[in-house]
């Protein structure tokens, strides 16, 4: 790649960054088409994880009953949940175990570890997660992790879908023991398994950002050590 499209993709990147921001209200009447969604699912899909794991499951919400129930429980998604083209719920899981099903599969069918190597890719989680992050057996922590790799999916998927002219609004301003609970009662989490980590809505801004975006400066934020 030579410098001018080094710098081209450079521009369109920030331009990027710009154009996204939290939107309270989207326009009800524009729809995402399937396309594009998937575009944006994908770029989750692909999300880095700590360890490879991929802690994460992307609940599409299309039920506009579902929807009403929690925002009935939110006090962050009162104007987005009835406009917005599409919601998402972040699911984290919960059985992150070393030993456990899912982190055997994960290394065996997805990452192709030979089976002569699992011990070892075990003893690997077990000091990673016991000695070094100090997760292991319990589930708060756990969870907690799980989510630091939930939102970096998050934020790769509102940065993918600003690229594209969608806007987004990620979501932490309800009762997460009642949206639990709904979604529970409808069947829609096992909680033994997952537990909802955040929510994020994506369509069209109804309206324009009444004012710019605001940051700290770059030189506030950043420290070189040498």
């Amino acid at each position: 790649m030579n410098r001018e499209e080094i710098e081209k993709r450079k521009k369109e990147l920030i331009e990027t960054f710009y154009f996204r921001h939290a939107t309270k209200k989207f326009d009800a009447s524009k729809k995402i088409t399937e396309d594009d969604f998937n575009f944006i699912l994908e770029t989750g899909r692909l999300s880095p994880s700590s360890t490879g794991l991929e802690p994460w499951q992307f609940l599409v919400l299309e039920n506009e009953e579902l929807r009403d129930a929690i925002a009935e429980n939110s006090f962050g998604a009162k104007g987005q949940m009835p406009t917005a083209s599409h919601i998402v719920l972040y699911y984290v899981r919960k059985d992150l175990e070393p030993t456990s099903d899912y982190t055997t599969y994960i290394a065996t069918e997805i990452r192709k570890v030979p089976e002569e190597r699992m011990d070892k890719v075990r003893e690997m989680y077990i000091g990673f997660q016991k000695d070094d992050i100090k997760i292991l057996g319990d589930e708060r922590a756990t969870i907690d992790w799980a989510s630091k790799q939930v939102y970096i999916a998050l934020g790769n998927m509102m940065t993918a879908a600003a690229h594209i002219g969608i806007d987004s609004c990620p979501i932490e301003g309800f009762n997460y023991d009642a949206v639990r609970e709904i979604l529970k009662n409808k069947g829609l989490i096992d909680t033994n398994i997952y537990d909802l980590s955040v929510i994020c809505a994506f369509g069209y801004r109804e309206e324009d950002p009444k004012r710019p975006k605001t940051r700290r400066d770059l030189k506030e934020v950043v420290e070189y050590i040498k």
